[in-house]
């Protein structure tokens, strides 16, 4: 196995060749023999082991055992303990969960922090069969079927195309030591019912499971890569704006596709969506309606679609206190950025995020507030009153664009619709003695 490794290394992974690694590692046959492999290949590595604690002294002895072997190597290795039940409950997230990203959050931390390239993890062939099956149980799209990359950022899997029946032969053949984890015998988890009960069943049906499984991964990726091409210039045409507040999609442009639902379900599902028919229902419904995920909703809103993540939905019912700013305040930090003020002399420019005010047309101090029902002023260049919910809808402003509306007002008067419109009661005019520039960067 060690030329076949060598070759896989020299041939797809050359780069491991001339990086800084580390190797998650604990204590198991896949990433002993891992540590094993590239230690012949004489890589730049060091060792990280995670104790969950989840199995009293089994644990201790697994992070006494990689020690050893660190020792026996002459490598670098960090080993971190966790209180790993603790967190799952408070993150409310299942064991599994909570050691998945208690292990990968350390991982980068010290990858970022001791100048690491690559974190090497032990995956392997049927490691890859196996989350594919899980992913099929569960329901999934393309993505789902295309098993564990091989390369994840930072993250590289070099055994993918080896079994754990060549790992094992590899470390018998070398009499390497591994430990053996007592839960892996357990049926509690669905991976491994899959491994002692489906997959053994598969491969005596078909010896040649792994070998075809693999030959299907590299079909489904390569559909996989067309499906990103149509994805990216069907995106290309349908995102109309993205800002820190949310992506807006053309209706008329996911309408034009053969399957919308396919290309919304692509777009969209990172977001955490799972009733992809009211989404695609979306397309046809009213303005104002909505679907909602966990983290996000989903708005039409006239000729679009709006995603943003969930908040408490304001309605036009301010949810932050007022901001006080007084006469002495130059520079004031807010929510939506800095605001200056500064004596002008003349006004000059047309910008959304600049107004001049005759600074003795109002009083200090100025608050900074959100918008909320029943509030009206007076826009600039037109006469008259309005409320600020007619000139939103006048201004074609989504549900999203009200939501992140502030206004800056001195006592119970709008001097300024931040962003959009100035108060016409205290514009700059011939009679004007003293100028105020105010900005919103």
């Amino acid at each position: 196995m060690i030329d076949a490794f060598h070759s896989h290394i020299k041939t797809n992974l050359d780069f491991l060749n001339k990086s800084k690694l580390l190797i998650a590692i604990s204590g198991g046959l896949d990433s002993v023999v891992l540590t094993h492999l590239c230690h012949k290949l004489k890589l730049d590595m060091s060792l990280a082991h995670c104790n969950f604690n989840l199995r009293g002294i089994e644990s201790d002895a697994d992070e006494s055992f990689v020690l050893e072997l660190a020792d026996k190597f002459g490598l670098e290795v960090f080993v971190e303990s966790f209180n790993t039940e603790d967190y799952a409950n408070e993150h409310k997230m299942s064991i599994q969960m909570a050691a998945r990203e208690l292990r990968y959050d350390w991982f980068y931390d010290l990858a970022e922090g001791l100048g690491f390239d690559y974190i090497l993890t032990a995956h392997h062939a049927d490691d890859n069969l196996e989350t594919v099956l899980i992913n099929l149980t569960r329901g999934t799209g393309l993505n789902g079927l295309t098993g564990i990359p091989e390369i994840n950022d930072n993250i590289v899997r070099p055994l993918l195309p080896f079994s754990r029946d060549d790992l094992e032969n590899y470390a018998k053949a070398n009499h390497i030591k591994w430990r053996e984890d007592s839960s892996n015998a357990s049926d509690k988890y669905l991976r491994n019912k899959l491994r002692h009960h489906v997959i053994p069943v598969l491969k005596e049906v078909n010896p040649e499971l792994l070998k075809n499984f693999k030959k299907t991964l590299g079909n489904l990726n390569d559909t996989a890569d067309i499906v990103d091409e149509s994805l990216n210039a069907v995106a290309k045409r349908a995102i109309d704006v993205i800002d820190e507040h949310q992506i807006k999609f053309k209706i008329s442009e996911l309408k034009k596709v053969n399957n919308p639902k396919a290309y919304l379900y692509e777009l969209l599902k990172d977001y955490g969506f799972t009733e992809w028919n009211d989404v695609v229902n979306l397309l046809d419904a009213q303005s104002g309606k909505q679907v909602f995920s966990e983290t996000h909703r989903l708005i039409k809103d006239r000729e679009h679609l709006i995603i943003t993540e969930c908040h408490t939905e304001r309605s036009g019912s301010a949810t932050e206190e007022p901001i006080i700013i007084s006469e002495t305040d130059k520079k004031f930090q807010t929510p939506i950025g800095s605001l200056f003020f500064d004596e002008a002399d003349a006004v000059f420019g047309k910008r959304t995020n600049v107004i001049f005010v005759d600074r003795d047309t109002f009083k200090f101090p100025l608050s900074l507030r959100q918008w909320e029902k029943g509030d009206s002023f007076y826009p600039l260049g037109m006469k008259g009153k309005k409320k600020l919910s007619k000139y939103f809808k006048d201004e074609k402003l989504s549900l999203v664009d009200k939501e992140n509306v502030w206004l800056l007002c001195s006592g119970d008067d709008v001097v300024w619709v931040v962003n959009s419109r100035a108060d016409d009661r205290f514009k700059v005019t011939k009679n004007t003695k003293h100028i105020l520039k105010i900005e919103l960067n």
